[in-house]
C-alpha cells in the first residue's frame, strides 16, 4: 500500500470516516479487496456513491487507460467487506450492466465533475460496481 493510501485510511479511521486533502467533501469508503492472484488482502479509499440496497464505486483510475487493480480483484472475489464511517458491513459486488450503470455514473459526473474529467481522457467505458450489503 502505498504512504499516501495509508495516510488517507488512517485519517479515515481516525475520524469515523472523514477526511481532509482531495476526498474532502466527498463520501468515501474502505473497500477491502483480496488480491486475484496473490489472494493478499488489501484497502483501498473510494469515493462512493449512496445506492438503494447499497454503494456505487466508480473503476476510472483517475482516467487511465486500465482498470484499477482492485477491479480484477473484485470480479476474482466478489465477497468483501467495506468500512462506510464508523462501521464494517460485508457486500457482494458486481460490474453493473450498461443500463444499470448510466444513471448511476450520470448522478456521479454531476455530484462530483472530476469524474466527468476522467471520463475524458480515457477511451474506455468506465465499469461501476454496486456493492449489495449483506444482512
Amino acid at each position: 500500500m502505498s504512504d499516501w493510501n495509508a495516510g488517507i485510511i488512517e485519517e479515515f479511521r481516525g475520524n469515523s470516516g472523514v477526511v481532509s486533502g482531495m476526498f474532502e467533501g466527498i463520501p468515501l469508503l474502505l473497500l477491502h479487496h483480496v488480491g486475484a492472484k496473490t489472494g493478499t488482502e488489501r484497502v483501498a479509499p473510494l469515493a462512493y456513491q449512496a445506492v438503494e440496497g447499497g454503494f456505487a464505486i466508480f473503476a476510472s483510475k483517475a482516467g487511465a487507460d486500465s482498470n484499477p487493480d482492485w477491479f480484477y480483484n473484485l470480479v476474482a472475489n466478489p465477497e468483501t467487506k467495506v468500512e462506510v464511517g464508523a462501521e464494517t458491513v460485508a457486500v457482494g459486488t458486481r460490474v453493473l450492466s450498461d443500463e444499470e450503470r448510466q444513471p448511476i455514473w450520470e448522478k456521479q459526473k454531476v455530484d462530483h465533475p472530476q469524474f466527468a474529467e476522467y471520463e475524458t481522457k480515457t477511451d474506455r467505458v468506465i465499469p461501476v460496481f454496486l456493492l449489495e450489503t449483506q444482512s
